[in-house]
């Protein structure tokens, strides 16, 4: 549709201030030419414009103004528009930013930056997870002096999302690595006549890191990432918010249960990664180095000890609550948008593995300075 105004868009030179504008006419979209025409021919060295004599304006006249005022450098305050016009103005100038994102600098000082930015960041992050473990904890010994708050239908089924669902996934990855640890010991055992110690790094290895290290994983990247997509995908659609407005605390209904349903499914998978690793070396014993079964099996009893499946089982309460409380505050940190929920999806995955490593590590080194 088009307007059949007799009052185009006019564009002239105020006679007191000679580097200030008038516009008057109509800046509209009916006028898109006559609009590019007149800012055109306006002279260098503007100052300012008077936009208070517009009749009508539309959003291409306060766009077209805006990149004029960009292209020669003049602060969008400087344009004065009428109070009629003011608040199509304010909403435009809201969503027209376009400019260019700033390039990534580069130098030993812009490292240095990021480096201290990313340390920084870090630092909140585990912050807040301790913050969040301490809720946590109050909130869990709450649930036990009133058990009613507690939610057992919820977390049976996360038991079983995030235990039986994974059992198969765990028992295959931990067979073929315990075959493939037994096949490249074996390699460098053969050189001196020592395969039979096979059987001792295969167990040791599996009973102590190797089962609950890859159990937990596995869980990291596949449990800690469901927990946050899942509250994130409520935070986005505003459901915890609904539930405060209730009364009802989210920490009760979302994280208990789920952080319950960890710490009992966890031990479990790490028993079955322990044992699938054991037939992965059983196996390979048996078909490849010539050990029967049976002197397998015996060999292990007689220099297995206990204590190595106590040390690996002790560290899986302990990676079923980082991962957990990871999974979960990543969710509640969700902003709202489909792109954030991706963001800490992300990142509780990486948070997590990185974390369970990192106390591993501790851990290894201090069962071994302990004697144990």
């Amino acid at each position: 549709m088009t307007d059949s105004s007799p009052h185009p868009p006019r564009l002239e030179t105020d006679e007191r201030r000679p580097r200030r504008l008038r516009l008057s006419g109509q800046w509209t979209l009916a006028h898109a030419t006559d609009i590019g025409r007149q800012l055109d021919q306006a002279p260098d060295g503007v100052e300012g414009i008077d936009a208070s004599g517009v009749d009508r304006l539309d959003s291409l006249g306060v766009l077209q103004l805006l990149r004029f005022a960009r292209r020669r450098e003049l602060a969008f305050e400087e344009i004065a528009f009428s109070d009629d016009h003011r608040a199509l103005v304010s909403a435009i100038d809201d969503v027209a930013d376009d400019r260019p994102p700033k390039k990534r600098e580069f130098g030993v000082y812009a490292a240095l930056s990021r480096l201290g930015f990313a340390v920084a960041d870090n630092w909140k992050e585990f912050l807040a997870l301790l913050a969040f473990f301490g809720e946590v904890l109050v909130k869990g010994l709450r649930t036990l002096k009133e058990p009613r708050r507690f939610r057992p239908t919820a977390t049976v089924y996360h038991m079983e999302q995030v235990g039986l669902d994974a059992v198969p996934l765990v028992a295959l990855l931990c067979f073929l690595v315990g075959a493939v640890v037994a096949f490249l010991g074996a390699n460098v055992l053969r050189d001196f006549g020592a395969e039979i110690f096979v059987v001792e790094l295969v167990s040791i290895s599996f009973l102590r890191e190797f089962g609950v290290l890859l159990t937990a994983i596995i869980l990291a990247g596949r449990t800690a990432s469901a927990f946050t997509a899942q509250i994130g995908a409520m935070v986005s659609r505003e459901e915890v918010d609904a539930m405060r407005t209730l009364g009802l605390d989210p920490v009760d209904l979302l994280v208990i249960p789920r952080v319950v349903a960890l710490l009992v499914m966890l031990p479990l998978l790490t028993f079955v990664a322990m044992m699938a690793g054991l037939l992965g070396g059983l196996t390979v014993g048996a078909f490849a180095l010539d050990i029967p079964p049976q002197q397998y099996l015996a060999r292990m009893q007689d220099t297995l000890d206990l204590k190595h499946f106590w040390v690996g089982l002790s560290k899986a309460p302990v990676f079923a609550l980082v991962i957990s409380l990871i999974g979960c505050l990543e969710g509640l940190q969700v902003k709202g948008t489909a792109q954030s929920v991706g963001e800490r999806t992300t990142s509780s995955v990486v948070q997590a593995i990185s974390l369970v490593i990192v106390l591993d590590a501790f851990a290894a080194m201090w069962f071994m300075e302990m004697g144990i």
